[in-house]
């Protein structure tokens, strides 16, 4: 059986027990998958918390996770090697270049080759580069779930929203969503430090606040033109956000986090009832993981790629790692460390890697 070369956790536990292993190449692929070559990928908090071992995003995750060594990453760009016989002819074909999120109890994409549901995939954008577009996908997808399935923000919508960590993975692409797409008035979002509030407004910030300081004092010195209606919550923790989010949000206002707490209790006592307020979450693995919408994310991304390639949308790629597993343990240790800006990218070719060194 052929073998191909991967970067998987061990055991889960410290950033020490990513390893490079040889593992079988997927086999050819059946119903509506595809089999990528994998060129480049990004790491995201959800990659770190898998390979600790604390993902509790999904109750019963541990229990339909990949067998240990599990294969990390969830984005990934590359090229079409094979195309299974349910996917449309006229889709994808051999030697494609495409990007795309995968499922999270399926082998993930740090590795040479990675079977992936076509219906999550979309055609690269033409003018990034593999380790750009593979930056995109699970950030984008969880902020436009967030903001149009979930909050159900009206283009053109004469309203406010808040966005927590606007300078994060997340925040970065809300932002652009809220300000270029949606066409919101007031996009305000939090960043702490200089070179976060500097990206964040050129993600598409209209106003920004710091997090560290009083939140509702600051956004109400603002004295904006509409209200706020919406919040979204991208940084931890989720119910320390509450109570500003229920004081800023104007009634039937809705607030979003991506961000798990098991403090939520806090709604209690704040304006939350007072406001009917909407609380929802936002996770962009409910639709692979129950196996419903599946047509929704490939939409989503080819949208996106538009956009991209028209301008509308900027890249929030920040860093790029050789695609090694130094690479991969340099990625995650950023993204632990708390001070990220946009996103972490890893690449085939970063820094002269060749092919043959990837995944080593």
């Amino acid at each position: 059986m052929a073998q191909m070369k991967a970067i998987a956790v061990e055991k889960y536990g410290p950033i020490e027990n990513i390893i490079s292993v040889n593992v079988p190449k997927p086999a050819e692929p059946q119903g509506h998958d595809l089999l990528i070559r994998v060129k480049a990928c990004s790491v995201n908090p959800v990659d770190t918390k898998v390979r600790a071992g604390t993902y509790d995003d999904y109750p019963d995750y541990y229990t339909r996770a990949p067998a240990l060594p599990q294969i990390l990453g969830f984005d990934g760009a590359g090229l079409v090697e094979r195309v299974g016989p349910d996917v449309p002819a006229a889709r994808f074909h051999p030697g494609d270049a495409v990007f795309y999120t995968g499922s999270p109890i399926r082998a993930g994409s740090n590795a040479e080759w990675q079977l992936v549901d076509a219906r999550s995939v979309s055609p690269k954008p033409q003018r990034l580069s593999f380790v750009e577009a593979a930056a995109l996908p699970l950030t984008w997808i969880t902020a436009w779930e967030a903001l149009v399935e979930r909050m159900a923000i009206r283009e053109g919508e004469e309203a406010g929203i808040l966005i927590v960590n606007g300078a994060g993975g997340v925040g970065s692409v809300a932002s652009q969503i809220a300000r270029w797409v949606l066409r919101l008035p007031v996009v305000v979002t939090t960043a702490s430090r200089p070179e976060t509030t500097e990206f964040s407004r050129e993600m598409g910030a209209t106003h920004t606040v710091n997090h560290r300081e009083d939140v509702v004092e600051q956004v109400r010195a603002l004295k904006l033109a509409v209200p706020i209606k919406y919040v979204f919550i991208t940084h931890t923790p989720t119910s320390g956000y509450l109570a500003p989010a229920a004081a800023l949000c104007a009634p039937f206002g809705k607030v979003c986090s991506i961000v798990q707490d098991r403090e939520l209790g806090k709604m209690y006592g704040t304006e939350f009832m007072a406001k009917s307020l909407t609380f929802v979450w936002a996770l962009l693995g409910t639709k692979p993981y129950y196996g419903v919408d599946a047509e929704s994310h490939g939409k989503i991304l080819r949208d996106l790629a538009k956009w991209i390639d028209e301008g509308k949308i900027k890249c929030h790629l920040q860093q790029q790692v050789p695609l090694t597993t130094e690479g991969v343990r340099k990625a995650h240790q950023i993204i632990e460390n708390g001070k990220a800006i946009g996103k972490v990218g890893l690449g085939v070719d970063v820094d002269g890697l060749t092919e043959e060194q990837a995944f080593a």
